[in-house]
């Protein structure tokens, strides 16, 4: 049998091989050294744009320029340190969602990623630029919307779709009791239906599936049901080029499976964190006073909001993790030792290539 060759992800003029993204992750976790160490390995390196900037006991007024100035100086590290394919994660609900955008559009990223909301009106942001623009959507229905929101009023459709499943750490679009019910779809049964709808479009459109994929043989299993790459995130924490400090990968490495839990986010999505005590207060609905002087989310109201999940994340990033929480995938608990991102990729090439050449099976 003769050796498989290595699927590649073809976005527009972009060959991102292996076939993988890497997933976005805020609050600093996803930056320029794991983003950049990634683009070496032929994946696609993702920055998470959100609260880059160290903007705590700032006016409101210097918000949007502090995190602006921060996003360039990550683009830029991660432009030093690789000659591969970088790009941001943007997501709508950001109050300084277009003003981040433009700074990607100025720094020439090769993609922009946007979800947590529908970016309707991303291809007017980007015009004349020629970033790849991906929407993440969790269900065929919401890519069809902006599929034909784009058409109709920009003659642009998207250069590829991320649909993230019910698996994802972070913040999640399903409903809080579907996903502590186990009831939402599952991601095979989501990238059927939406690679079903993507085949009757004129266009090609590449699938790439995110949420709980963890190894090659989850890879293979993808593409054989018609995805042409995967996002992943989970496992690019543990790596010794991830940005967030050691505290924060030691909860992945610790972690047990019944550590993995589901959260009321104060932005109004179920979040999937690693329990601890932190966390326990926040099941106890203890609040955590604070003062807010940015309204970073568009859907937090600080008014009600029992604690600030920017804070926390930030907090989290820090290793500060007495009075914050690490947002996880639902495989989280499989992780059991930090590598370098070169290690892993390996490690999932190999495995993804025995899985074409034996089976999915292998």
């Amino acid at each position: 049998m003769s050796n498989p060759v290595m699927p590649i992800l073809e976005i527009g003029g972009l060959k991102i091989c292996p076939p993988i993204i890497q997933g976005g992750m805020g609050v600093r976790v996803s930056g320029a050294n794991l983003a950049s160490a990634v683009a070496n390995e032929g994946c696609a390196g993702i920055i998470a744009s959100v609260g880059l900037g160290e903007y705590e006991n700032l006016s409101a007024s210097k918000f949007v320029s502090i995190n602006n100035d921060a996003l360039r100086s990550v683009i830029r590290k991660a432009r030093a340190q690789s000659k591969g394919v970088i790009g941001v994660n943007v997501m709508v609900v950001l109050s300084n969602y277009e003003e981040l955008v433009r700074i990607c559009v100025e720094e020439k990223v090769d993609m922009i990623i946007s979800g947590s909301g529908l970016p309707l009106d991303l291809p007017k942001q980007t015009a004349g630029s020629d970033i790849k623009l991906i929407p993440i959507v969790s269900s065929a229905r919401a890519f069809n919307i902006i599929y034909k929101k784009w058409k109709q009023n920009y003659n642009k459709v998207p250069d590829a779709v991320v649909l993230e499943g019910p698996l994802a750490g972070g913040h999640l679009g399903f409903s809080y009791d579907d996903i502590n019910n186990n009831t939402a779809k599952s991601l095979e049964e989501l990238v059927k239906e939406l690679v079903a709808y993507v085949d009757t479009l004129e266009e090609k459109i590449p699938v790439i599936a995110a949420g709980g994929i963890y190894d090659g043989k989850d890879i293979a299993r993808f593409l054989e049901i018609g995805a042409s790459g995967v996002q992943m995130a989970t496992r690019f924490v543990c790596t010794d080029e991830c940005d967030v400090h050691d505290d924060f990968k030691q909860a992945y490495l610790t972690a047990k499976k019944e550590d993995i839990a589901i959260i009321n986010s104060p932005v109004g999505l179920p979040g999937r964190v690693i329990r601890n005590e932190f966390t326990q207060r926040v099941f106890r609905g203890e609040t955590i006073p604070f003062k807010c002087p940015h309204h970073c989310l568009r859907s937090c109201n600080p008014r009600t909001a029992p604690y600030c999940i920017a804070k926390v994340l930030g907090d989290a990033s820090k290793g500060k993790l007495l009075n914050s929480f690490v947002f996880a995938g639902a495989n989280a608990y499989r992780c059991t030792e930090i590598v370098s991102v070169k290690t892993l990729v390996d490690e999932l090439k190999k495995e993804l290539v025995e899985c074409l050449a034996n089976g999915i099976e292998a």
